[in-house]
């Protein structure tokens, strides 16, 4: 609904209301867990950056740092996907690197554990490489990197990578966008085996946009099997950038080329999960698509 002018609406759902208290399974449930089995999918992801890396580089990459990596899920799946391969974690808060370190990397083996570092720290400074050399691939995934609005301080942080990078290198990122992506909107999708006890409804919540400055404030939730409810279990407050910014941000910061990779279409009208480097993207409400950037 269109505001009256020099009218901003009050942020209730983070300066007044007091967290609801959690009751029935949601009162047991843990949002890492939640998050992991509704949002993410290590396996893809890794797919595509192991075959994509290999395309544009003309080798395996071994060397891998997970930015606002959060509970390192994928920094594990890298470990777990060859004998070789080395992953850094890097994220800002330590309860979530600390969990990781109890549920993720502890599920490794103790040579996989020996392949994988967490680490507290600030992306917008330099990550030290380490004994192993320069990165070969970095990768800032689930949208993460929106947490920076101003193009200055994008540009900073896509700089450090540039220069964190071997020589054929290359940066990795998701985007997401469309015109559902500049509104207001929640979209609830179940997860998990319909009637099951352990089966939840995770909740997309794009609970306010300003058409000016493109800031936006997003929440998940998560409604169980029994009907309660964990609100608010993760906050975001971004900037939606378009693709053709972060493409000019990437050269400006030295990458040498970009390519956007765009989902193929299921019978259903769906995405089909393979993505294919274009140049063209089809009108649609809502997308979701991968960014490659080649030092």
């Amino acid at each position: 609904m269109k505001q009256p002018k020099g009218q901003r609406r009050e942020r209730t759902d983070r300066q007044t209301q007091r967290p609801a208290r959690l009751t029935g399974l949601a009162a047991k449930a843990d949002r890492h867990v939640l998050y992991q089995e509704a949002v993410q999918c290590v396996e893809a992801e890794i797919d595509f950056v192991d075959e994509t890396f290999r395309t544009l580089s003309g080798r395996r990459a071994v060397r891998l740092r997970e930015d606002f990596c959060g509970t390192a899920n994928t920094s594990c799946e890298w470990v777990r996907r060859r004998r070789g391969n080395f992953a850094v974690g890097v994220d800002l808060d330590q309860p979530t690197l600390d969990w990781g370190l109890a549920h993720n990397v502890a599920k490794l083996s103790p040579a996989q554990r020996a392949r994988i570092e967490l680490r507290r720290g600030n992306v917008l400074e330099p990550v030290d490489e380490g004994s192993r050399g320069a990165f070969d691939a970095v990768l800032a995934m689930n949208f993460s990197y929106w947490c920076f609005k101003e193009r200055a301080t994008m540009l900073r942080y896509f700089r450090l990578v540039h220069e964190a990078l071997a020589e054929d290198g290359v940066f990795f990122l998701d985007h997401y966008g469309g015109p559902d992506a500049l509104r207001e909107i929640r979209e609830p999708r179940p997860v998990g085996r319909k009637g099951s006890r352990r089966a939840f409804t995770y909740i997309w919540d794009q609970a306010e946009f300003n058409s000016i400055t493109h800031e936006t404030l997003c929440h998940i939730h998560f409604r169980m099997s029994d009907g309660s409810r964990l609100r608010r279990a993760f906050t975001y407050d971004w900037r939606v950038w378009s693709i053709p910014e972060i493409r000019d941000i990437l050269s400006d910061a030295g990458f040498r080329r970009s390519r956007v990779y765009w989902e193929g279409d299921d019978r259903k009208g769906g995405g089909n999960g393979v993505f294919t480097a274009s140049e063209y993207g089809e009108a649609c409400q809502s997308y979701v698509v991968y960014i490659s950037a080649q030092k």
